[in-house]
């Protein structure tokens, strides 16, 4: 699996003279009680928001990748997540439902929501991110298949735009079995609609 490229620092200190700059422009009085010590913490919370660039899938996994022969399938659901939208640079967030079915390989179920973040914490699509959480599971552990549905609010349309406040974003990537065995894909589904008792 290629690795990703390695990211440019973040300098806390052009963070907030941008900041600084965009309270200017946006007429406030960067001075004010309320809005000093705003520039430090919208930096320190981008840097937050999107560490998901200084991440790497080896790091995350951290040796959780182990031998087992288990042929069932596995599914992790009702992951929170939180993302920035890449067009906006406005929150967007919602669950994440994610299957494998193991061929010889099986992952520590706690890393899974870490993948997610991973590729969460940075400035996203939800199409895409859908995507590269369904491709990087499948290229780590070579499964028989690999399912992700993810559910997203997006602030861009929620506070802008058209302004739908109960719209809800699904996305979803299928690979290996889950892509070409219908009834494989409809347990999956079936499985994230279904409450325990």
């Amino acid at each position: 699996m290629k690795k990703p490229k390695k990211q440019k620092d973040v300098s806390s200190a052009a963070l907030e003279k941008l900041v600084h700059e965009m309270l200017l422009e946006l007429g406030e009085d960067p001075k004010r009680e309320g809005l000093v010590k705003t520039p430090h913490r919208v930096s320190k919370s981008m840097q937050f928001l999107t560490k998901g660039y200084h991440e790497d899938i080896t790091t995350i996994l951290n040796g959780a990748v182990f031998r087992e022969e288990y042929k069932e399938m596995v599914i992790v659901k009702d992951i929170d997540y939180f993302s920035m939208c890449e067009h906006h640079m406005l929150p967007f967030y919602g669950k994440i439902h994610i299957a494998y079915i193991p061929n010889g390989k099986i992952v520590g179920l706690s890393k899974i929501p870490r993948l997610v973040d991973m590729f969460a914490r940075r400035l996203q699509v939800q199409e895409r991110m859908t995507k590269q959480i369904a491709d990087t599971l499948y290229a780590v552990l070579d499964p028989e298949g690999v399912a992700v549905v993810c559910e997203g609010k997006h602030m861009c349309m929620m506070m802008r735009g058209v302004e739908k406040q109960h719209s809800l974003a699904t996305t979803s990537t299928m690979l290996g079995v889950f892509q070409n065995n219908i009834k494989t894909r409809s347990e999956f589904l079936t499985l994230i609609t279904n409450k325990l008792s």
